[in-house]
């Protein structure tokens, strides 16, 4: 998929998560420090690509994406995997959860919002073609649904005018349906 439509992903999910699993109290500056680490999860399982737009905010840019993927072994391996994911948890949950001050910031309710995204990235690339490794360094890939030939070819007319305005779809709906608990989670917001 697409950095576009992974950022849709993300969202949706983000939306859903919190209207699912409402926080019981946030703050103005975790919800807004919370989108934007949800943006970022939803990016990251491709920093193994140099043209990731994540490698834009740092200084060399491509370039040093052109050094560092080179950890990465190759494109939808270990940030793609199951281990990929027992690492980004187990790191999070050690670092990432805990480097705001809780005054202002619920480092946890910022992980698990890094966390949706990384998950939604690979929800939306189990759609393509080319699946997921999720046990990587096993090197079976799954895909849904298991039928290869049914999966979306990535940057194709399916992902741009099916996929993606399907999630814009589902997000409308959600909101919708669930409008009552998002006004409600608009309430819980303190300053």
């Amino acid at each position: 998929m697409t950095a576009r439509t992974h950022d849709a992903f993300a969202f949706a999910s983000f939306v859903t998560a919190a209207v699912l699993f409402p926080p019981q109290k946030i703050t103005l500056l975790t919800l807004g420090v919370s989108i934007i680490a949800n943006n970022i999860g939803g990016l990251f399982p491709d920093l193994d690509q140099a043209s990731n737009r994540l490698w834009d905010l740092l200084p060399g840019d491509h370039a040093m994406g052109n050094a560092l993927r080179k950890l990465f072994l190759a494109h939808r391996t270990i940030t793609h995997s199951a281990l990929g994911l027992g690492i980004v948890w187990f790191v999070g949950t050690q670092w990432l959860s805990k480097m705001f001050n809780p005054a202002y910031i619920d480092g946890t309710v910022v992980f698990w919002s890094f966390f949706v995204g990384i998950l939604s990235h690979m929800i939306a690339d189990s759609l393509t073609k080319e699946g997921l490794p999720l046990l990587f360094p096993i090197p079976w890939k799954f895909g849904i649904p298991p039928i290869k030939a049914l999966r979306v070819t990535t940057g194709s007319w399916v992902e741009n005018f099916v996929v993606l305005p399907g999630v814009g779809i589902y997000l409308l709906w959600f909101i919708w349906i669930h409008q009552v608990e998002i006004l409600f989670l608009f309430r819980t917001i303190r300053l």
